[in-house]
């Protein structure tokens, strides 16, 4: 009698043995997509995409987890709370691995068009100060950039002066605009908006 409970136990043991495995294989997906297909902003460094895709998980695991096990546990009486807990984890990590799967696939648009923009914006300023202020041509390697608003920006490049040189940029347009902005002050008041 003893060993027929063992191998019943044993049995339920290895088909609930999932939710760990799986915590550990889709935090590893789960900060890929946060890195590559973020679902906010422009995306995150490794470390950033661990940690966010580590908190939905544990957040998954932990917090809600165990309800959604005692929810399964009503409807399915012969499993042990614990495979019950455990099923319903690992459910939950699929679903925030598919979450953040969508997010990423909704934001991916907002993500390529500011990309663009970025490189609209460089190309500007490069042509602009190689055409009309070659002796900024030294900062053009650290832009300062601020956006102002959709497809707005203002940029600044330090020469070997003092004072920086500051355009307004425009990307709804193509080629993206520039003018000159006749205040040399650097972009740190525009940047606290």
């Amino acid at each position: 009698m003893v060993e027929s409970v063992r191998w019943r136990r044993l049995r339920w043991q290895l088909r609930g043995a999932w939710q760990w495995p799986a915590f550990v294989v889709l935090t590893f997906v789960d900060a890929l997509l946060v890195a590559r297909l973020p679902f906010q902003g422009e995306g995150t460094d490794v470390i950033g995409a661990f940690l966010v895709a580590g908190f939905f998980n544990l957040l998954a695991v932990a917090l809600l987890a165990p309800a959604f096990g005692m929810l399964l546990r009503r409807r399915r009486r012969d499993l042990p709370f614990m495979i019950a807990r455990d099923y319903a984890g690992t459910a939950l990590l699929v679903l925030t691995t598919c979450g953040l799967l969508a997010g990423g696939l909704v934001h991916r648009s907002a993500v390529v068009e500011e990309r663009a923009d970025q490189r609209a914006v460089t190309a500007a300023v490069n042509h602009y100060v190689a055409a009309s202020a070659p002796r900024f041509m030294v900062g053009l390697g650290t832009m300062d950039r601020v956006k102002l608003e959709a497809d707005s920006y203002r940029v600044c490049v330090m020469g070997r002066e003092n004072l920086p040189l500051c355009m307004f940029v425009n990307t709804d347009q193509s080629p993206a605009g520039v003018k000159r902005d006749p205040s040399r002050e650097p972009n740190a008041p525009f940047a606290d908006r």
